[in-house]
């Protein structure tokens, strides 16, 4: 992939961790694809939701900036599979737990330009490490 598609999944990531850290939904809802697939992969705490059911779950947060909490997201790894298609691992603590989301993109969706990501699937450790 060109130097401009990873810079601009770099930025995806910015303005994502950056709207999890905020809790807006707002600023997160152009991030995703309009018929995202969002899978908690957590022991015991198995649950899938759309777009709209995940926005009002975040809409219902408190923002972990407001809680005084560090902005400590961090990409681990981008990965292309064509010129549409993109994975990011990312890890990010908040709200007392350490996340891992594995993140699948695709770019140009329905004539709308850039990356989305279609489909958050993530885990999480009730212990947040230290950041």
């Amino acid at each position: 992939m060109s130097r401009a598609d990873f810079e601009a999944v770099q930025q995806l990531m910015t303005a994502y961790f950056d709207g999890l850290y905020r809790a807006d939904s707002a600023a997160l809802r152009p991030l995703f694809h309009p018929s995202l697939t969002y899978v908690s992969a957590g022991a015991g705490d198995d649950f899938t939701l759309d777009l709209e059911a995940y926005m009002a779950r975040i809409d219902q947060r408190e923002p972990p900036a407001m809680r005084g909490e560090k902005n400590n997201g961090a990409v681990l790894e981008i990965g292309f599979g064509g010129e549409r298609m993109a994975r990011v691992t990312a890890r990010m603590a908040m709200m007392g737990r350490d996340y891992l989301d594995f993140l699948t993109l695709v770019r140009d969706v329905g004539g709308a330009p850039g990356w989305r990501i279609a489909a958050k699937i993530f885990t999480y450790d009730a212990h947040a490490r230290e950041a």
